[in-house]
């Protein structure tokens, strides 16, 4: 059973931080004052954990942000094919990821991706 697990982005001001909730993940959401990601279960080559709104990068350097998108975590991004494909189904194919930042707070490293 993977952990369930997000970060929220609270603006400039305050930055990334992972919510605190008691148990109830409702918690979280009650009273919305960030921007809020979930954790995919997934870590990046470096052991880093992959949140949706991370911006990673292939090993030729194609970069692609992650989202839930249809019931499952996504890659887009991709120059190519690769548009929209499942996360986890790419990673088992062999290709091995790296989190290079997050659209909150890297946005520019998504230039030249067509999302």
């Amino acid at each position: 059973m993977r952990e369930i697990k997000f970060r929220g982005w609270y603006g400039i001001r305050i930055g990334m931080m992972a919510p605190t909730f008691d148990g109830d993940v409702n918690e979280i959401f009650a009273d919305k004052h960030g921007d809020y990601m979930q954790y995919t279960g997934l870590k990046d080559k470096n052991g880093v954990e992959i949140y949706e709104g991370d911006i990673i990068v292939d090993d030729q350097k194609n970069s692609a942000q992650v989202v839930f998108d249809e019931g499952c975590f996504c890659v887009i991004g991709y120059l190519g094919d690769l548009r929209t494909h499942p996360l986890r189904d790419y990673l088992f194919c062999g290709k091995t990821f790296e989190v290079i930042g997050n659209i909150y707070q890297n946005p520019k490293l998504l230039e030249g991706a067509e999302l």
